[in-house]
């Protein structure tokens, strides 16, 4: 048996045996942390799939702020005092038969589709040279299909509001404080990967990377400042936290109706100007991104939270 193939199916394996330890785990703690080794063999399974973009986004994204934001949940959650014994998820038998309805969904519409059919695969190949970018994921998520990508900053952007909205009045738990040693491991990771999430934004025109990578990996010095101390939001940064998150949805949106004009379709760039409309947008989006991670993860809205230790 051929190398690759035995550590495909033991990655393979490794996955279904993981997403099953993190449905059985009763310790909240362990759940997540067998959820982020979950998300990282995700990761590498995409990266074996010749997938590198979505498995830098499930890296970041899936399993770097999403593990962050379970963890500040389970610190809420002890903080509340929820009995030990009280389910997170719910009853591990509801979850179970959810994941086989939507596994077997999954194997469905696989099972479908045609696989003759070439796909989308020379459709993109026959228009790079019109996409503005060499990278075709870039050209896909930014050009061809613009509008799911437009639609995916919405649903970040209403996520925000929805935090800031939902969680009014509600009393922010203590900051955690960090050692000498995780204070300065923070300082010195921080410039490093806003150096990493810039290159991500750039290089994202001609390989894997993009807006929502770069973004990620400057979310998590958003996370990093939130968490050693070196920043805390305050009422006044309100106005400026609201229009870095609706800048990138802006600009894209505005973006797809200036191109609209003169009889072209939305978001069908003029040819002299598609790199540079894409990479203002791509630039953009990686701020709003960036910011919107943090807040999500920081949590209420700083009035709110400015009421409410007036009032204490």
């Amino acid at each position: 048996m051929d190398a690759l193939v035995l550590f495909d199916l033991i990655l393979a394996i490794a996955l279904v045996a993981m997403a099953a330890s993190v449905l059985a785990m009763r310790d909240r703690f362990a759940m997540i942390v067998a959820f982020v080794v979950f998300g990282l063999l995700s990761a590498l399974a995409w990266v074996r799939l010749s997938a590198p973009d979505v498995a830098l986004a499930e890296a970041a994204i899936g399993t770097g702020v999403t593990g962050a934001l379970l963890l500040k949940t389970l610190h809420h959650l002890r903080r509340e005092r929820i009995a030990a014994g009280a389910p997170l998820f719910g009853p591990i038998a509801a979850n179970a038969a959810l994941c086989a309805v939507v596994t077997l969904a999954c194997i469905g519409a696989f099972l479908a589709t045609p696989l003759e059919q070439p796909g989308l695969i020379p459709a993109v190949a026959q228009n790079m040279a019109a996409s503005g970018v060499e990278h075709p994921v870039t050209a896909v998520l930014l050009n061809f299909r613009a509008f799911d990508t437009l639609m995916e900053v919405v649903v970040l952007l209403v996520a925000i509001v929805a935090v800031w909205s939902i969680e009014r009045g509600v009393a922010q738990a203590p900051a955690p404080v960090l050692g000498e040693v995780y204070a300065g491991v923070a300082r010195l990771a921080l410039p490093a990967a806003v150096v990493v999430g810039a290159y991500l934004l750039w290089v994202g025109a001609y390989a894997p990377g993009g807006a929502f990578q770069g973004g990620a990996v400057i979310a998590a010095v958003g996370l990093l400042l939130l968490i050693a101390g070196g920043y805390r939001p305050l009422p006044g940064h309100r106005g400026a936290a609201r229009v870095v998150f609706v800048i990138g949805t802006a600009a894209f949106a505005a973006v797809a109706l200036f191109v609209a004009q003169g009889g072209r379709a939305t978001f069908e760039y003029p040819l002299d100007h598609a790199k540079t409309l894409i990479m203002l947008v791509e630039a953009l989006l990686t701020i709003s991104i960036a910011a919107t991670l943090a807040a999500l993860f920081h949590g209420r809205e700083p009035l709110a939270l400015a009421k409410m230790e007036t009032r204490q």
